[in-house]
């Protein structure tokens, strides 16, 4: 089972052939990064005509049981997810709705301060709101993964207290590592693990150590080390991939709408668009080279499956239902 936890692809048909290629079982899609709920919705519309389109590449999957039918079928299992809460706007009876349609992981925060969390880009972090905490009840209740790959850290570390769930950092790395504002401290790994939460390891390259240079050794040694932290069985891959972007598309995941200046968060704002991935992993066809880089780094053939979509698809088990 080979599973990546988070992709913001600009989505074709070329693309989901590359994850038959690369034996890709499930991608967990952003849906949504600033979109309020209806625009989320006609995200959820262009999807289903992906669907219609290439039956015979991809299917819509709400529950593991639905990942295992279609790597059995042949083809790549599409999770929804949102890097935001925008979706819910300022009402929490729209958690089950969009539960409903399929969404199976939300942000707390993006980069910026919501109505929920503090993102990773903000000078202060109080932390959870009261809106938050009730939010973090309700997607418990109804089985959302509550994602904090973009919040700050004591908004973080709330959420892993508060959530009666464990939840999920799908794309980040140890700031221990590489220090990028978005990559996490071993406080919140350790606390991330100790909770039953799954960490996935982040290929864009702000998140690498040497960006763009990263090599496949240096990466699955940063992988070896933080097992030693969390363990094997809290470990997954979120390669963050943005397959054919245009660089426009920077200034919509950085901006939104919410200021009139340029600011673009990671990177320079003299060269706005996505830097170049590593050399050993372009695309969805490069997964095996991951399988060998960690077997390479000392993980057993049993240690490198789990990692590569193992851990994760006993993680969507546990958290896609709701609670009885």
């Amino acid at each position: 089972m080979v599973i990546d936890g988070l992709q913001y692809a600009n989505w074709s048909e070329k693309i989901f052939r590359q994850m038959r290629e690369g034996g890709v079982d499930a991608v967990h899609v952003t849906i949504a990064y600033h979109e309020m709920f209806r625009e989320t919705v006609a995200n959820i519309e262009a999807w289903n005509r992906h669907f219609e389109r290439f039956p015979d590449l991809i299917r819509h999957a709400r529950t593991a049981d639905d990942i295992r039918a279609a790597k059995a079928d042949g083809v790549t299992a599409i999770v929804f997810g949102a890097q935001t809460p925008a979706p819910i706007e300022d009402d929490i009876g729209l958690v089950e709705i969009l539960h409903t349609l399929g969404l199976r992981f939300m942000q707390l925060s993006y980069n910026n301060q919501s109505l929920l969390a503090t993102g990773c880009y903000e000078a202060e972090d109080p932390g959870l709101t009261r809106m938050g905490r009730e939010v973090v009840a309700e997607m418990n209740r109804v089985g959302l993964v509550v994602d904090m790959s973009h919040s700050a850290e004591r908004s973080t570390l709330e959420a892993i207290e508060v959530s009666a769930r464990p939840i999920a950092i799908t794309h980040a790395n140890p700031a221990s590592w590489h220090p990028a504002r978005r990559n996490k401290s071993d406080t919140v790994l350790r606390a991330l693990a100790e909770s039953g939460g799954m960490l996935g390891f982040s290929l864009y390259p702000h998140h690498l150590k040497g960006g763009s240079d990263c090599t496949l050794q240096g990466f699955c040694e940063m992988v070896a080390r933080t097992a030693e932290i969390m363990g094997v069985e809290r470990l997954g891959i979120g390669t963050d991939l943005c397959q054919d972007q245009p660089d426009s598309v920077v200034e919509w995941m950085r901006v939104g709408r919410w200021t009139k200046r340029v600011d673009y968060g990671e990177g320079s704002a003299d060269a706005p668009g996505f830097p170049p991935m590593p050399d050993f992993f372009a695309d969805n066809r490069d997964f095996p080279r991951l399988r060998e880089g960690l077997r390479a780094v000392g993980f057993d053939a049993q240690e490198a499956a789990a990692i590569m979509g193992g851990n994760w698809l006993r993680f969507f088990e546990e958290s896609f239902g709701a609670r009885a």
